[in-house]
């Protein structure tokens, strides 16, 4: 299983993501400059030039028109796919930590950074027609957080809620049409690093700072299962197609220079989705893991690190071989 190995960025990565159709895989990092990819060979395809700071969240639509990427120059852009040329703008008053299109593509949603006086924020917008007039326009809807920052979002239940992750490890889900909070969990005691859906929509896992990443019921925010490791998880992943999750994680980059480097502790760690229990790890980073993906086939894995490189895995014909269920047999 030799990845590819895609270099682009000069600093640490934030977040990858594939396209609906897995031919392009994005990637945004700490160097102000997200990059695309052809998924297949690795080869850089392009560059969004516009961002003056680190850019901390990034996603594309569905049919891959238009992306969009959250960073701490206090601005959101939306990007042309096709040219890389950026179709609108929005300013604020601190960083933008996340950011994702709602299933339809007609909607965005974002959050803001608790930042010198002002609070965080999630912002709806409609990005239908969006164009330069999209920084003068309302959103849709503004919800001010009390409390802890929100870290990572994504939208469930058709376009129904926004289900937000907060720095102090609580889940919320918010109406959309009334920008009302209809359930908190509080499964998580740190804050939540990362959230991604299941390919069905029905599930989503959390990446968390408490050493955890579990699998929760879009629709309920049930905890349905946890994946215990020992240093703190980043990013995760669930397959769509088999019952398995990836983790990805380290710990913080300052103490990386303090501990080996053969213990294990930037590996890709796999764990069957049901059992919870770790079947496979992938080694390679020379540093905390930030981001993980499935390629919307399940073939293949992306990783991207603190060190600056991202990983494109295949997966080898033992890993479709794999029966995870022989163990129990006897």
């Amino acid at each position: 299983m030799k990845p590819l190995m895609l270099h682009g960025h000069e600093r640490a990565i934030t977040q990858i993501k594939y396209n609906r159709e897995g031919d392009l895989l994005y990637s945004s990092a700490k160097d102000h400059t997200p990059n695309v990819w052809y998924s297949l060979n690795g080869e850089r395809l392009g560059t969004f030039d516009g961002h003056q700071g680190a850019v901390w969240a990034i996603d594309v639509n569905w049919d891959t028109t238009r992306f969009m990427s959250g960073a701490a120059d206090q601005s959101l852009r939306i990007w042309d796919c096709a040219t890389g040329c950026t179709i609108g703008k929005i300013e604020h008053n601190s960083s933008v930590r996340s950011c994702s299109f709602s299933y339809s593509a007609n909607m965005a949603a974002y959050s803001t950074d608790t930042h010198m006086g002002h609070q965080c924020e999630i912002f709806i917008i409609d990005v239908r027609n969006a164009d330069e007039s999209i920084e003068t326009e309302s959103p849709i809807l503004r919800i001010p957080i009390q409390g802890p920052k929100v870290t990572s979002l994504l939208w469930a239940n058709l376009d129904e809620y926004i289900i937000t992750g907060h720095e102090n490890g609580e889940l919320k889900q918010w109406d959309v049409r009334t920008g009302k909070n209809v359930n908190t969990v509080n499964d998580h005691t740190k804050s939540i690093n990362d959230m991604q859906i299941s390919k069905d929509g029905t599930m989503f896992i959390t990446a968390s700072k408490d050493n955890t990443a579990k699998l929760f019921d879009s629709e309920s925010l049930l905890c349905l299962k946890c994946y215990k490791t020992e240093r703190p998880v980043n990013s995760a992943a669930v397959s769509p197609l088999y019952d398995h999750v990836v983790l990805g994680g380290g710990q913080d980059a300052m103490d990386v220079t303090t501990t080996s480097t053969r213990i294990g502790k930037f590996d890709s760690r796999f764990f069957h989705l049901v059992f919870e229990e770790e079947f496979g790890r992938v080694k390679g980073h020379f540093g905390p893991i930030n981001s993980v993906a499935f390629h919307p086939d399940g073939k293949s894995y992306s990783s991207g690190g603190e060190d600056g490189y991202i990983r494109v895995h295949n997966f080898d014909p033992a890993y479709f071989d794999f029966n995870f269920d022989c163990q129990y047999s006897n």
